[in-house]
């Protein structure tokens, strides 16, 4: 069994309902699709984790559909910015303390003011990173958004 990750750990403590599923990824193909074909999701229900930088605001994190682009100009004014833009790869680690394709909302190194996508309460249930490639946590948003105070934002193209 594999050991239990930060985030999952983090979710479990705030007695947030949670099931994990693991799935088998390509280190050259880490689109969010692949991961909603293997959990048998559609990918509207299945959520990737975006870090950005506002001009004025700092570090923002956004969690959008994995089938969906991030507008930068929503982005903005979500973040109360007049403009944003995705951090580097190479920052990811040292801002999160995640890799690219095992971002999380929950348990970065520091909190960053984080949105969703609006259309996370269309779902019972919404799939995140658990922290780590190829393993995702499958949950609720309201709480999940509640225990990283996140808003809800239309924050895609």
């Amino acid at each position: 069994m594999a050991t239990k990750t930060n985030a999952v750990r983090l979710v479990q403590q705030a007695h947030i309902p949670c099931r994990e599923a693991f799935y088998e990824y390509d280190e050259n193909d880490l689109n969010g699709n692949h991961a909603a074909v293997a959990l048998g999701f559609p990918p509207e229900q299945v959520f990737k984790t975006l870090v950005a930088r506002g001009d004025r605001s700092g570090i923002h994190v956004f969690c959008i559909p994995v089938c969906c682009e991030l507008d930068l100009k929503k982005a903005a004014k979500a973040a109360g910015d007049k403009s944003i833009e995705l951090v580097a790869v190479k920052e990811l680690l040292g801002l999160t303390g995640y890799i690219r394709g095992g971002c999380s909302p929950v348990g970065m190194k520091k909190k960053y003011p984080t949105h969703f996508d609006e259309t996370c309460i269309l779902w019972n249930e919404i799939a995140v990173s658990a922290g780590e490639r190829g393993h995702q946590m499958i949950l609720p948003p309201e709480p999940l958004m509640a225990l990283v105070s996140a808003t809800t934002d239309d924050l895609c193209k």
